[in-house]
C-alpha cells in the first residue's frame, strides 16, 4: 500500500440511499446459533432471531440535517466478554475524533506499532488524535516491514526493543496501526510486556477490520505452520476508520472479502444473499455497501466471541477454509499469497469436500465458487503445493485433538456448517486429489 495506490476521492460514509446497490435493512435481525455437544463433532443448527447489537440508530446516521460541524457518531458494536468488554467504533473520519482514542488510554506512555507502508500515511494522524488537547500523553512509535512474512519472532523482538529502550511501565498502552500482521504481532507484543499492558486496534485493510482486529486472537508465524505461537488477549477498543480503505490496493481489498463471504456461508444466509447482490458494489469501493459489511461482520465476529471467546467449539467455524487456506500459505512460503487469497482457495476446497459428503447441495457449490471469481479471489490452491504438503501441514494445525484433524464443513441449508472430525478420510483425499498433484 502506499499514497500513490490511492486513486479515491475522499468517501462520505453516510449511510443514505444509494441508486444502484440492494439496500439494507438497517433494523436487519441477526441470527445467533446455538451449539449441540457431541463427544464426535460440534454442530449449529437451532437459531433465533434478535436485534442486531449496535448502539447507533439508523436515523442518525441518516438525518440530512445534521450539522456540518458535528463529528459523525460512530456506529458501536459491543463484544461482551464481561469486565473485559469492549466497544467496536465503526465510521468515517474517526481519527478526527480524539476522544474516540483518549478515553481508552489510561497512562501517560503510548507505543504506536505501525508498518512502512501504512507508517507515512496515518501515523501523523494517529499521533495527533492520541495527543491533541492532552499533552500529558508521549507517544513513542516502532515501524516493522510490511509482509506475512514478516510475522516471526526476529520482527517481535523490534517491538519489545523499542518498548523496553522507552521504559514503558504496565501503565502504557500499544496500539496497533494496521492490517492483520500488525494487530496480530502488536497485540502479542502487548500480551507479552511487563506479563501483559493495555492495547488498542487500529486496523487499515478490510481483513483486519472485519476479523482479525476483533477477538483478541494475537500472535506470530512458525516455519512449520501459521499463527502457532500466540495468545488470546482483548483491546481496550477497535477503532474502525472507513476513510483507510481509500488507499488500500484492489489485491487487499479483494483478499478481505474472502472474510465477509465466509460469514454468510457459515452462520447467516440473508447476509450471503445481500453480498451475492452487492459484490460489484464493494469491488467499486461503494461507501454504503462497505460500512454494511464491515458492520454486519463485525456483529457476527462479536456474537461468536461473547459466546466462546476460547474457541472451544463455536469460534472454530470462523475458521471455514482456513485450515486448507494455511496450508496453501505455508506450503508457498509466508506474504507469496494474501491471506484472503488463500482462504479462498481453501473455502472452495471445503465446500468440494461438503459436497462429497453428501452435507450440501451442487447449488451452495456452484454460488460460492461464483462469488469468488466476482470478488477476483483465487478458487483453487497453486500448483505447487503437492497433497502431501497439504497433509504434512494440516497436521499440526491448531484444530488437531488427539492426533485427529478436525475441520469445519458446511452442512444443511446455506448459513449452517460444523466443527468435526467424524468425517469420511475418502472424501478429504478426493477433495484434495482433485486440487492438486499426488
Amino acid at each position: 500500500m502506499s499514497s500513490s495506490s490511492s486513486t479515491l476521492s475522499h468517501l462520505s460514509l453516510s449511510l443514505s440511499s444509494s441508486s444502484f446497490i440492494h439496500k439494507p435493512n438497517f433494523l436487519y435481525p441477526t441470527t445467533i446459533h446455538y451449539l449441540h455437544f457431541n463427544p464426535k463433532f460440534v454442530s449449529l443448527s437451532t437459531k433465533r432471531t434478535i436485534c442486531a447489537s449496535s448502539s447507533s440508530s439508523s436515523s442518525q446516521l441518516m438525518d440530512p440535517f445534521l450539522s456540518k460541524t458535528q463529528p459523525p457518531i460512530p456506529t458501536t458494536v459491543h463484544v461482551d466478554l464481561g469486565d473485559r468488554s469492549y466497544p467496536i467504533y465503526i465510521g468515517s473520519g474517526l481519527l478526527n475524533q480524539p476522544h474516540l482514542l483518549q478515553r481508552h488510554v489510561h497512562g501517560k506512555r503510548v507505543l504506536v506499532v505501525t508498518n512502512t507502508t501504512v507508517a507515512p500515511l496515518y501515523l501523523d494522524k494517529v499521533v495527533d488524535a492520541l495527543t491533541r488537547g492532552n499533552q500529558n500523553v508521549s507517544v513513542e512509535s516502532v515501524i516493522l516491514p510490511d509482509g506475512e512474512q514478516y510475522k516471526d519472532m526476529d520482527t517481535l523482538m523490534k517491538v519489545f526493543d523499542k518498548a523496553i529502550e522507552s521504559r514503558l511501565d504496565r501503565r502504557s498502552t500499544f496500539v496497533a496501526l494496521g492490517g492483520g500482521v500488525i494487530g496480530d504481532m502488536c497485540g502479542f507484543a502487548a500480551a507479552s510486556f511487563l506479563r501483559g499492558v493495555n492495547f488498542i486496534q487500529i486496523p487499515t485493510t478490510v481483513m483486519a477490520q472485519v476479523d482479525s482486529s476483533v477477538g483478541g486472537k494475537t500472535g506470530i508465524n512458525h516455519h512449520l505452520g501459521k499463527n502457532l505461537i500466540g495468545a488470546f488477549y482483548q483491546p481496550q477498543c477497535v477503532l474502525i476508520d472507513t476513510d483507510t480503505l481509500n488507499t488500500l490496493p484492489e489485491r487487499e481489498l479483494a483478499s478481505g472479502f474472502a472474510e465477509v463471504i465466509k460469514y454468510g456461508l457459515i452462520r447467516d444466509a440473508d447476509f450471503f444473499e445481500w453480498q451475492e447482490k452487492n459484490i460489484h458494489a464493494l469491488m467499486a469501493r461503494d461507501p454504503n455497501a462497505l460500512a454494511y459489511a464491515i458492520k454486519r461482520s463485525c456483529e457476527n465476529k462479536a456474537e461468536v466471541v461473547s459466546l466462546d471467546e476460547k474457541e472451544s467449539g463455536l469460534r472454530a467455524t470462523l475458521n471455514l477454509g482456513h485450515t486448507f487456506g494455511h496450508a496453501i500459505e505455508t506450503g508457498v512460503g509466508y506474504g507469496q499469497w494474501l491471506h484472503g487469497e488463500a482462504v479462498a482457495a481453501g473455502t472452495v476446497m471445503a465446500v468440494d469436500m461438503s459436497y462429497r459428503l453428501g452435507w450440501i447441495d451442487d447449488s451452495i457449490v456452484k454460488r460460492v465458487g461464483e462469488i469468488l471469481k466476482q470478488a477476483k479471489l483465487p478458487t483453487t490452491p497453486p500448483e505447487t503445493v503437492t497433497m502431501d504438503m497439504f497433509k504434512s501441514v494440516m497436521a499440526v494445525d491448531k484444530k488437531v485433538a488427539d492426533g485427529l484433524l478436525r475441520l469445519i464443513l458446511l452442512k444443511g441449508p446455506l448459513g449452517n456448517c460444523v466443527f468435526t472430525g467424524d468425517y469420511d478420510r475418502k472424501a478429504l483425499d478426493d477433495t484434495l486429489g482433485a486440487f492438486c498433484k499426488s
